[in-house]
């Protein structure tokens, strides 16, 4: 048995792009910068490392969300791991990618009014405000449901 899932979660590193095969699919590209915590050797001190990940997303899903992905976006991605192998000017060419199947916003509105918050393969409006609870008001265990 194998699997074949990613998880990662980071900011776009460039405005995604959008593209069309012949037969006109949809196809997103996008690039995700995710850190990775290590120790410098030589002062000890933790430091972050940038590692840069092409992402892929095809069909009507990637379509709609393509105005929304903007350089800076945080994302959180689930997808899989694919190799690509191909030639160009004679020479050998090969790229790691993950095919996205979920994506989730993890940054809220921008100052525009665009949309960056909530997304997870449908259209989910970003919630207004957290709802104002009185603290003044006793609870019982009685109220609580479970």
């Amino acid at each position: 048995m194998s699997i074949n899932r990613v998880v990662i979660s980071g900011n776009l590193t460039r405005d995604a792009e959008l593209r069309r095969t012949q037969s006109s699919m949809a196809i997103l590209n996008m690039g995700v910068a995710v850190n990775d915590r290590r120790r410098n050797n030589q002062t000890g001190e933790w430091e972050d490392y940038a590692n840069f990940v092409d992402c892929t997303m095809f069909g009507a899903r990637a379509e709609a969300i393509a105005n929304y992905l903007s350089k800076g976006t945080k994302v959180a991605i689930e997808g899989k791991l694919r190799w690509s192998q191909w030639e160009r000017d004679g020479e050998k060419r090969s790229k790691l990618e993950v095919v996205v199947d979920e994506i989730e916003f993890m940054s809220n509105r921008n100052q525009d009014g665009g949309f960056q918050g909530g997304y997870q393969g449908g259209y989910q409006q970003a919630p207004a405000t957290a709802p104002v609870i009185d603290a003044s008001a006793s609870v019982y265990d009685d109220d609580i449901p479970f």
